[in-house]
């Protein structure tokens, strides 16, 4: 696991909880055609962190970064971005361009993001999450292809990451513990320790940062290139090209033609089986590091509190949540396979498979509710209660048949976007802690995604290729 650049080592790869080098300490993110898709998360923009790409996306929900005003220290965090050679103490000018940067960055969180100070900005929780979401956008958001990031984007990732997760630094819980004095008393004391969700999670997440930097690294000399649509060069017309050779069956990550996205072009004989066994491992490695970030996410989500808004906005009924055909399903199997009926439903976008994740999320916790609601009961219903087992209520039984469906319904699409009560939940979490894991993991989650995609782009392309030289 701690290296997984070289081709020719073993595939295994674990994902152990021992704490990273400094692999953290200075970069930054940017949005790609894919990850933005991907991106788990509905969060507004943050101004918290300034972007140095005048064309980013996530500028527009920022309100000091509209295109007519610009935040007095966006020249600094420019000229900060170009300093990547210059240590502090080489260069006085440094000091005071980190000063003013971390002046702006503690009065963002203090604000809120309102910058009108008039104390109507969001929790501090949700600040460093968009924070967190944003620089994602700003670093990855046009890294396309499967290179090395630019050094200008990963100094910026690292430096303002490091930044961002110092503040698990000072989360801290305490514990009794027994000490012994120098003539022999034993007293008890309360001492300070890293919280055991940050101290467990977060070396973990800075590991598979490392990791995904590393498998990008690998990738800086090549045997296959890209061309934009549109500008193939004259190498490309004797290549193959994931546009050019797949018209009707494309890959399985891409059920349509992103025009936007990078050509992928190898040579008229493919690529040498070097490269190939190289492409697979590193596909393999960011497969794993998905599912590794795909975890910890979901742990930190189940954690979070159900907001009340959302159990209020509950429909009364589970049945007309998720309509009569699904319900019909659920209630009269005798034994239920959600496979069969994700099967029978014929999902044909990922749109279509969040809108049912909705419904079938919400109508898990209307049966939950209702199971828990006290219900006056005659005498006669009140001892076959207590014969009965309770797991055989109806509404026990459709929430875990609900459950079990949603999950399966999120194992089959991987990339669907955060569900309703997931954005509740990022949205209403005043926990600084979690807010800071969550948003983390979802973007190593995206990136890793595109990784993946990105590599079998290429291997698509090889096999097409060798198909019709032979």
């Amino acid at each position: 696991m701690d290296n997984v650049s070289s081709p020719d080592e073993s595939y295994d790869v674990g994902y152990g909880y021992q704490a990273s080098p400094s692999s953290v300490d200075d970069q930054s993110p940017t949005l790609s055609g894919n990850s933005f898709a991907y991106c788990r998360t509905s969060s507004e923009t943050s101004a918290f962190s300034e972007h140095t790409d005048e064309t980013s996306w996530s500028e527009t929900g920022s309100p000091m970064s509209s295109r007519g005003m610009k935040s007095p220290t966006r020249a600094v965090l420019s000229r900060l971005g170009m300093r990547q050679h210059k240590t502090i103490a080489d260069d006085p000018e440094t000091v005071d361009l980190e000063l003013e940067l971390m002046k702006e960055r503690f009065s963002k969180l203090l604000l809120g993001e309102d910058m009108s100070g008039g104390g109507k900005g969001v929790a501090t929780a949700v600040t460093i999450s968009n924070s967190i979401t944003n620089l994602y956008a700003s670093v990855f958001g046009q890294h396309q292809r499967l290179e090395p990031l630019h050094p200008d984007k990963k100094l910026m990732w690292k430096r303002e990451m490091n930044c961002l997760l110092s503040v698990c630094d000072y989360i801290v819980e305490f514990v009794s513990t027994s000490q012994t004095l120098q003539d022999g008393t034993t007293v008890e004391a309360l001492t300070s320790r890293p919280r055991s969700d940050i101290h467990i999670n977060l070396p973990a997440l800075r590991k598979l940062d490392a990791m995904l930097l590393e498998i990008l690294d690998s990738f800086e000399t090549t045997e296959f290139w890209y061309a934009e649509q549109g500008s193939m060069s004259n190498n490309s017309t004797r290549a193959g090209s994931f546009r050019k050779i797949v018209p009707v069956q494309p890959q399985p990550q891409r059920k349509e033609e992103k025009w936007w996205l990078p050509v992928v072009c190898v040579p008229s004989g493919g690529i040498s089986e070097k490269e190939r066994k190289h492409l697979r491992h590193k596909r393999d490695c960011a497969n794993q590091i998905h599912k590794a970030a795909m975890a910890i996410n979901s742990s930190i989500l189940a954690e979070m509190e159900i907001p009340e808004s959302y159990m209020a906005s509950l429909p009364k009924s589970g049945k007309a949540s998720v309509g009569d055909s699904i319900y019909r399903h659920m209630y009269s199997a005798e034994k239920f396979s959600p496979e069969h009926l994700l099967d029978s439903l014929n999902i044909s976008s990922e749109h279509e498979a969040l809108e049912l994740a909705d419904k079938v999320e919400a109508s898990m916790y209307t049966w939950r509710r209702k199971s828990c609601m006290p219900q006056a009961k005659s005498s006669w219903v009140m001892v076959k209660d207590l014969v009965s087992d309770d797991r055989t209520d109806k509404n026990n039984v459709l929430a875990e048949r609900a459950e079990s469906l949603l999950f399966c319904l999120k194992q089959r699409y991987p990339e669907l976007s955060q569900t309703t009560l997931d954005t509740s939940k990022i949205h209403c979490n005043r926990d600084v802690g979690k807010a800071i894991l969550e948003s983390y993991s979802r973007v190593l989650e995206s990136l890793a995604f595109n990784v993946v995609a990105w590599i079998e782009d290429v291997l698509f392309v090889d096999k097409t290729m060798k198909k019709q030289e032979e």
